[in-house]
């Protein structure tokens, strides 16, 4: 008997998910300088993200959740909903082993702060933080994805 997870047309499609994944990543580092974010604050994207990272670390679901922009607040609703969340799909940026941050990006408009993290098995990803301002010029973090890289923790 076959699984689905052997079937040829689900390895085609894995493959190719990861190399999109990869060509991705690979277009957001190599950016030309125009593309990079110019005018905003690389320091306070910094100090969010650090801030958020910290409060993950010691399980303060409160703290992490005021990083999050006012629209992924009413869509977890409560710190622990969001918590639940970043446990489950986001062990790289909730337990990392280390992470270092890339130069700011704009992204469909919007700046983003690219980090590269180790995470807690060891292997690399591309986190990249979708980053909105909000009306008292303060930044909150909008939505993170997660982009596999070929790197490993030592």
């Amino acid at each position: 008997m076959v699984s689905v997870a052997d079937h040829p047309y689900i390895r085609r499609m894995s493959a190719l998910r990861n190399i999109l994944c990869g060509a991705l990543v690979a277009v957001l580092l190599i950016v030309p300088l125009g593309a990079r974010a110019e005018g905003v604050d690389a320091t306070a994207f910094r100090i969010v993200i650090d801030a958020q990272i910290a409060a993950f670390a010691r399980d303060d679901s409160v703290t992490a959740f005021s990083f999050a922009s006012p629209d992924i607040q009413r869509s977890f609703k409560t710190p622990d909903a969001f918590m639940d969340m970043v446990r489950s799909g986001f062990a790289p940026v909730y337990r990392p082993q280390s992470y270092q941050f890339e130069d700011p990006v704009h992204l469909e408009g919007q700046p983003a702060q690219p980090v590269r993290v180790i995470g807690p098995d060891g292997r690399g990803v591309i986190a990249l933080y979708r980053m909105q301002q909000q009306e008292d010029g303060s930044w909150r973090i909008a939505g993170v994805t997660l982009h596999p890289v070929n790197e490993r923790g030592i």
